[in-house]
Order: structure tokens, then C-alpha cells, then sequence
């Protein structure tokens, strides 16, 4: 089978290649010089050219808090035009499955329960990103649309929770939670910092899983299409205070000391907690704990630093 997997220079299209199981498969991985996402002429030709079986999605503009409130245009139009072009390019060639990799910033700000599937587009977005989460429902909605059209579900979407691992962004300007932390503590320690600064309480909870079980879930989706349901939530099943990421990072980094808060900062959702009832019932979890998720982030943090 011929994969055509979009975003395969990013974190979790790295992981999936990374996979064991990756070598069963034809991988299609063109780079942005190669296909550039956001012309349509453009990704049709590649489609007719190569006729993909199979279609991975994970390409996409993607930043941290920062980055999404500095240019919300940019994430916004960006990935409506790179979904947009993908799914309907994938629809005109035939493909016969169809993979968009979603984000759960797509559920509604002020819920604090668990986050299930039917909850998307049932409140207001959180404003710090809302953008991008946007153009993910989108692309969403279009996949659907055309499962329903078409009365073949071929469009499938899953919904990871927030990710960490092997080729995350270690920069200031453009990390999430957990490699920010690991970059900051690693200066603490190397700078003999007494204190580190967390933005906000701290008390905010969210969920992070490990990237390669995210790609691990990817393949079990291929081998049991018939299984997923046409939207399924993919996370680790164990929410942390934001705090609690801060002193684990500490410990497995040897960090000796103190947090202080910037309660000017925000800080988002005050919690954001997939349910995960539907892999429950399928029988897959997330392998991977944090405290051994982050020993292997910070090796590959420490190997990048020193490449």
C-alpha cells in the first residue's frame, strides 16, 4: 500500500516513521520544496502523479501559546487552505482511507469534564488558539461531509490529546508545555538558577501523551479500519497540574530548585482531558509513562543540542 503522509518532517510524522511497523508500507514523504500544501493546482498534480492508496494528515501550522496569539490570521487561513487542499485533492484521486490527524483544542473552553467527541462544536473555542482550532473542525467537517455524500466512511479523524517526544520544538518561540519546561530547566541547572518561572498558577490541568503511542495508534487504525469510528479521541488517560509537569521534569533532570508564578501570564483551559473511552473499547492504550516519556524527550533534546 502507498502512504502519502503529510507533515512527515514534524514530530508525529517522524514518529510514524519511526515505527516498526512503517517498513510494510510505501511512504510518500514529500517536503514543503516539494509540495507546497497551500496550492491546490499543486497538491492535485502530486495526487494524480503518485495515486496515494492511503493518506496520513498531519501537516499543518502548528505553535504554542505565543505563536497562536501573535498571528491567529496565519493559523487560521493556513490550515483551512492546507485541510481544504488534502482532503478534497485525496477525494478527486480515489483514496481509499483517509487519516486527518486532529488537535483537542478543537473542544470547548469551559468544559471541565471529560472530553467526549460529541462535545466539539458545542461552546466557545478557547481564544488563546482559537485559529487553528477552527481550521481543525474544518477539516473535520469536510471529511464528514464527504463520508456522507459519498455513503462510504473513507475520512477518518483522530483527535489527540496534547504531545511529547522524540523531534519536538525545543525553541522559546515555538514549543508546547513540555519541551518548554525541559529547555528551561535544563538552562536552570546549567546556570545555577534557584527559581523557575511557571506562567499562571500552575493549577491548570491538561494531558499529554507520548508521541510514539500516537503513532503506535495510527497503525492499529490501518490494520482494524472497520473498528474506528469516523471521529475517535486518542490520549494517554491520566490528566497533571501544570505544576506537577514542572517538579516531574525537576526530578528527572535533577532540578534541586523552586517555582515561582507569573500569575500575569495566561495560562488557558483549566483543564483539557480527553475521554478515551472509545480506544477503551477497542482495547488500545497508550503504552508509555510520563516520568519515562520525559527521560527519552530530554535524551533527544540533549541529542539535538549537541548535534
Amino acid at each position: 500500500m502507498k502512504i502519502l503522509l503529510t507533515g512527515s518532517g514534524g514530530m508525529v510524522g517522524r514518529n510514524i516513521l519511526e515505527n516498526p511497523l512503517a517498513q510494510n508500507f510505501n511512504f510518500l514523504t514529500p517536503k514543503s520544496t516539494e509540495l507546497n500544501l497551500l496550492n491546490s493546482d499543486e497538491v492535485g498534480r502530486y495526487f494524480k502523479l503518485h495515486k496515494p492508496n492511503i493518506v496520513i494528515h498531519c501537516a499543518g501550522l502548528v505553535g504554542g501559546i505565543q505563536a497562536n496569539m501573535k498571528e491567529p490570521v496565519r493559523f487560521l487561513v493556513e490550515n483551512i487552505d492546507i485541510g481544504k487542499n488534502v482532503v478534497l485533492a485525496a477525494r478527486a484521486s480515489g483514496v481509499e482511507r483517509f487519516i486527518n490527524m486532529a488537535s483537542s483544542c478543537m473542544y470547548p473552553k469551559d468544559h471541565d469534564g471529560l472530553l467526549e467527541e460529541d462535545l466539539i462544536l458545542k461552546g466557545p473555542l478557547e481564544p488563546t488558539n482559537e485559529g487553528y482550532a477552527l481550521a481543525k473542525i474544518m477539516t473535520m467537517r469536510l471529511g464528514q461531509y464527504i463520508n456522507k455524500e459519498s455513503q462510504n466512511v473513507i475520512f477518518k479523524t483522530l483527535v489527540p490529546c496534547n504531545l511529547y517526544g522524540r523531534w519536538d520544538k525545543f525553541g522559546e518561540q515555538n514549543s508546547h508545555m513540555i519541551p518548554a519546561v525541559i529547555r528551561k530547566i535544563d538552562i536552570a541547572n546549567k546556570e545555577k538558577k534557584e527559581s523557575v518561572e511557571v506562567w499562571g498558577t500552575g493549577n491548570a490541568r491538561r494531558e499529554f501523551m507520548y508521541a510514539a503511542d500516537l503513532a503506535d495508534f495510527v497503525f492499529y487504525s490501518l490494520s482494524n479500519w472497520e473498528k474506528i469510528p469516523e471521529i475517535i479521541n486518542v490520549g494517554s488517560g491520566v490528566d497533571y497540574s501544570i505544576n506537577e509537569y514542572y517538579h516531574t521534569v525537576a526530578r528527572v533532570l535533577g532540578y534541586k530548585g523552586v517555582f515561582h508564578h507569573d500569575l500575569t501570564k495566561p495560562e488557558g483551559m483549566k483543564r483539557k482531558f480527553v475521554s478515551t473511552k472509545k480506544c477503551d473499547e477497542l482495547g488500545w492504550k497508550a503504552k508509555t509513562i510520563l516520568e519515562d516519556g520525559i527521560k527519552k524527550a530530554y535524551e533527544f533534546y540533549i541529542e539535538k543540542e549537541t548535534i
